[in-house]
């Protein structure tokens, strides 16, 4: 774990040596450009995980070389009191006015009390956390509804499949994750209903070993291709590759780690969000409390096609990007659970409330909840 006692001075060489030297360019540039802006941005793990903080590294890189823009960035920072100590230094040396805290147990009590602490800096959490009854006007939350693009997952696994088993690594069965492979359940009962999903849970976001082990025991299953919701998928890719299998990514590109096997993979699109975030504060503009969106707000993408994608995979996919991105619906009509059990009555929107209570698996997956 980073010492955030360290310095300041040691801390921003480590962070200007990781930063990623891209630039945005027209209007944006020169809005940004009108006066100083600092952005601190704090990470749980390593930036170049491939996976979860590695998303937030690669949305934030646009801003770094922009004129007027600071962006400061601290890794491998607990979720305990440290989190505090290093966002403090951000704030306190740096004069940091956002601060983005990306993982999830900064948000209480640490992210709530700084916010209350100091209600000149806007504090933002990739959750949906954030309250208006409970929570500082300064604080807020954003969300990327990765389900939209894990459905492309589905349609592209389903039609790159040779042997008709999909398997699914997964972290916990908490509902952000049942939603993901119910929507790559729905997928594949579209394109091809024959394939099945069977899934494993790992019981933690980042537990290398298991899922190296999960991912081993759905290919000795017979499943040729494989899916993964755990923090950095980084381990499952590559050993999907290494057996000769095929892959989906999450969270970022893992695209270059399976050069034989990648389909293609659902990414959390930070730029969309940190962009909008820089140009409202430098035009002294309230930021949202909330953000949320998916492909129809460009809040989401899908990793280019890799050469485990059959050309009726990269169509299908195509095809339904462009129905997501004009809004149609992936959970349309009845659906039931493992049970039996009806649990989707009807057709609901991609942004319905009801969706993000999901504490189920849909008939057609296998696996276990506990």
């Amino acid at each position: 774990m980073q010492d955030t006692s360290n310095s300041r001075r040691t801390f921003l060489k480590t962070s200007a040596a990781a930063s990623v030297s891209l630039a945005l360019g027209g209007q944006v540039s020169r809005a940004l450009a009108a006066d100083g802006l600092t952005i601190g941005i704090v990470y749980v793990g390593a930036k170049d995980d491939y996976g979860w903080n590695m998303s937030h590294a690669v949305g934030i890189a646009p801003l770094a070389k922009v004129p007027g823009v600071k962006i400061v960035q601290q890794e491998r920072v607990p979720e305990t009191k440290e989190v505090a100590t290093a966002i403090e230094s951000m704030i306190q040396q740096e004069g940091a006015k956002l601060i983005l805290g990306t993982s999830f147990g900064y948000f209480n009590p640490f992210m709530v009390d700084l916010a209350k602490k100091y209600p000149n800096v806007e504090f933002r959490h990739p959750t949906t956390l954030w309250s208006a009854d409970k929570h500082p006007k300064n604080l807020g939350s954003y969300y990327s509804y990765m389900d939209q693009a894990h459905y492309v997952d589905g349609i592209a696994a389903g039609l790159s499949t040779k042997s008709n088993k999909i398997g699914f690594v997964c972290a916990k069965p908490i509902p952000l994750v049942l939603r993901n492979i119910n929507s790559v359940r729905v997928a594949l009962n579209k394109v091809n209903p024959k394939a099945t999903l069977q899934v494993i849970f790992t019981g933690e976001w980042t537990l290398p070993v298991r899922e190296a082990e999960a991912t081993n025991a759905l290919i000795d299953s017979g499943c040729d291709v494989i899916l993964t919701h755990v923090d950095s998928p980084k381990v499952c890719i590559e050993t999907a590759e290494r057996r000769g299998a095929k892959s989906c990514g999450h969270n970022v590109s893992q695209a270059s780690i399976a050069p034989k096997g990648f389909i293609t993979g659902g990414e959390n699109k930070y730029e969309t969000i940190y962009k909008l975030y820089a140009e409202e504060l430098k035009k002294g503009r309230k930021l949202p409390n909330m953000l949320t969106g998916g492909f129809d707000k460009d809040m989401v993408q899908n990793t280019p096609f890799g050469a485990g994608a059959t050309e009726a995979a990269r169509k299908a996919a195509a095809e339904a990007t462009a129905d997501l991105k004009a809004g149609k619906p992936i959970f349309t009509g009845v659906h039931k659970d493992q049970s039996g059990k009806v649990v989707l009555d009807k057709t609901y929107g991609n942004y319905d409330p009801v969706l993000d209570q999901m504490n189920y698996m849909l008939e057609g997956v296998t696996g276990s909840l506990t």
